[in-house]
């Protein structure tokens, strides 16, 4: 008997539940688009996208997800044949590279597996070795949505300071954004590439780039440009067209609006912060009692290197295809792909998955998707450790105790 007769739930990293209040604000008539709410709205909705990145710098909305994010980025940074240090933590990363080598840019990566965070010390080592000052950006992933490791920007920022190059610092924050703590100005971040349908709780339809005073200047010369990525009229223009490269994504404007409210003036920044790593949390404790048996174990093994908005894990012998197919034809719950860890036509490729709470998810939510997991282990009779969903609870109850 499968009990999907309720409401079914989304646990993939992207796009992610959007609130009911965001839908509505979302489902009205068109609005004028050439003066009135929707131009005022803007302004505000600008300020408060600085706001999340924790910038006082310029920022651009694109009608694209997060891969016309990239191309954006990549369109403002570079001219055709200038290089790029590429630092890959897992698919996203390569993907990056992937497009930018397309556009013309000459990439050098260092890619640092499946498993582990970007190691600054290569990065100097590799901004050391380039005398003539030739790479124009180190690009690289906040954390990545596959592998969904954690790399520590500032720690990035500081080994590229040391090393005196004056290479730009662009971030893949998608994953990340409204999620895990990011500073972009504390941490000299030069380019943050975001989009709507993670932790801003939006269908996907907008990408985002936070861009720096300096970026702005090296964007000046930069060849790859077209009109419709240009960052300069989106986060400089004076008439609200430009803000958009034409016309206004009306409806995401008022979803947006509503999840900013939401994620900044009512709940703050810091308590969404806070509110991630608790959930993280009770999935890594759940995860950490079921490997105690059988070959149950998390992608990425340090804490510190785990992304706070989704969790890569493997199940050995299949284990998590086959349980993502259970929770999904008998519980009503649909887990993320184990994406860029196997080929698909590898039989590894049954072995991972990825469990999302980014974005509008609380305590019940996380906990109800360990539980649904816990029943599909059991019915498809997959060796795992006991005592996963106290691990949980006492998980979500000590960030509760922790909250200021």
């Amino acid at each position: 008997m499968a009990y999907v007769s309720g409401r079914t739930y989304l646990a993939i990293p992207g796009p992610s539940v959007a609130p009911d209040r965001v839908l509505s604000a979302m489902h009205r008539a068109a609005p004028n688009i050439y003066e009135g709410e929707i131009v005022e709205m803007t302004h505000g909705i600008i300020a408060d996208l600085k706001r999340v990145a924790v910038t006082t710098q310029h920022v651009a909305i694109y009608i694209a997800n997060g891969h016309g994010a990239w191309e954006a980025a990549n369109a403002n940074m570079f001219s055709r044949g200038d290089r790029a240090l590429l630092a890959a933590t897992g698919r996203f990363g390569h993907g990056w590279s992937e497009h930018a080598r397309r556009m013309g840019i000459d990439v050098e990566m260092i890619d640092f597996g499946k498993n582990a965070p970007v190691d600054p010390a290569r990065v100097a080592e590799a901004l050391q070795a380039d005398t003539n000052h030739t790479i124009r950006a180190v690009l690289m992933t906040h954390v990545d949505t596959a592998s969904t490791a954690r790399s520590d920007i500032a720690a990035v920022r500081a080994a590229i300071d040391s090393t005196g190059h004056p290479a730009l610092l662009a971030v893949d924050a998608v994953a990340s954004l409204a999620c895990d703590e990011l500073h972009m100005d504390e941490w000299g971040i030069d380019v943050v590439v975001g989009a709507s349908q993670k932790g801003l709780m939006l269908p996907p339809g907008l990408g985002f780039l936070w861009f720096s005073d300096k970026a702005l200047e090296v964007s000046r010369t930069a060849d790859l440009v077209s009109p419709y990525w240009d960052w300069k009229p989106r986060g400089t223009g004076t008439e609200f067209w430009q803000f958009f490269g034409g016309t206004a994504p009306t409806h995401h404007l008022y979803g947006l609006r509503e999840s900013l409210t939401m994620l900044l003036d009512e709940e703050g920044l810091p308590n969404v912060w806070r509110r991630h790593e608790t959930l993280a949390s009770a999935v890594w404790a759940a995860f950490d009692a079921w490997s105690t048996t059988g070959n149950i174990a998390l992608n990425m093994t340090d804490p510190a290197a785990r992304g706070r908005s989704v969790t890569a894990a493997r199940i050995a012998n299949g284990g998590a295809g086959s349980l993502r197919k259970w929770l999904e034809t008998e519980a009503g719950v649909t887990l993320g792909i184990g994406l860029g860890m196997a080929l698909p036509t590898d039989p590894a490729y049954a072995d991972f998955l990825r469990v999302a709470h980014m974005g509008h998810v609380n305590a019940h939510m996380t906990l109800g998707v360990l539980a649904t997991m816990e029943a599909g282990l059991q019915a498809l009779d997959i060796p795992h450790g006991s005592g996963a969903l106290e691990a949980a609870a006492w998980a979500i109850a000590r960030g509760a105790a922790s909250k200021p």
